[in-house]
């Protein structure tokens, strides 16, 4: 069985992914914070598909968690390894810098770069051992061109840019690779504050783009067909570049 953990895997993208996922063979991890009816009902939609999942609660922002809840799963699984991550999780706290406060932009931080960092690290250590292992995490356009009202956000996704390409590198000749998926606009949670209408005139396509759309790229890059492919970042963002 091959395994892929999904941060913040319980809604939209991270919903999404897993779906997907499951539809190409892995056996998912689903990790969330809080919302154990959300990833209830995202387990619950993989078996309906046939199928299985495990929910894996940890704050990818808190090292000691992340250490505890994959030791204990890894315990538990022995015989076999987390072959994908998903660098999902992730927030938002927006306000102009010279607004900003120290908690908006830690907390932004934290929980997306150096979750990013935490939960990679502990992974990447048996995909080191097995010489294989796909790491795929999701920026945003935000960190490719910047947004106003987004320092904190564009900082923490441009900063697992950069160390995405930089691992690419370390880890490519023990097969593992590590490319990113940069979404555009797309209709989740975390857009629900924003009128589609408001941007259609400077996305080129005229619409936000689907959860589904951005797991489809993911799914890819967790494939056998993306071998030779690493730290990429692919945008998926409807033609808005400028």
């Amino acid at each position: 069985m091959k395994y892929a953990l999904v941060t913040g895997g319980s809604r939209g993208i991270g919903q999404a992914v897993c779906l997907e996922l499951a539809k190409a063979g892995f056996s998912i991890l689903i990790n969330y914070v809080s919302n154990s009816t959300a990833a209830e009902e995202t387990k619950h939609m993989i078996e309906e598909l046939g199928g299985t999942a495990e929910l894996i609660p940890f704050n990818v922002s808190d090292n000691e968690q992340v250490d505890l809840a994959l030791e204990k799963w890894e315990s538990e699984h022995s015989d076999v390894y987390i072959s994908v991550l998903v660098n999902n999780a992730g927030i938002r706290n927006d306000n102009l810098m010279v607004f900003m406060q120290n908690e908006q932009w830690n907390s932004v931080l934290h929980t997306n770069l150096q979750g990013f960092f935490y939960v990679t690290r502990r992974v990447l250590k048996n995909m080191l051992t097995h010489r294989y292992g796909r790491i795929v995490s999701i920026t945003s356009l935000s960190g490719l061109k910047g947004l106003p009202g987004q320092t904190n956000y564009s900082a923490s996704k441009a900063g697992i840019i950069g160390a995405t390409k930089a691992l690419a590198q370390e880890v490519a000749p023990r097969k593992v690779t590590v490319n990113c998926v940069a979404p555009g606009f797309i209709q989740t949670d975390m857009t629900k504050d924003i009128n589609p209408l408001e941007y259609k005139s400077i996305i080129p396509v005229g619409r936000f783009g689907t959860p589904e759309e951005v797991a489809a790229a993911v799914a890819f890059f967790a494939s056998e067909k993306a071998s030779y492919i690493t730290g990429q970042v692919l945008s998926i963002n409807g033609g808005l570049y400028t």
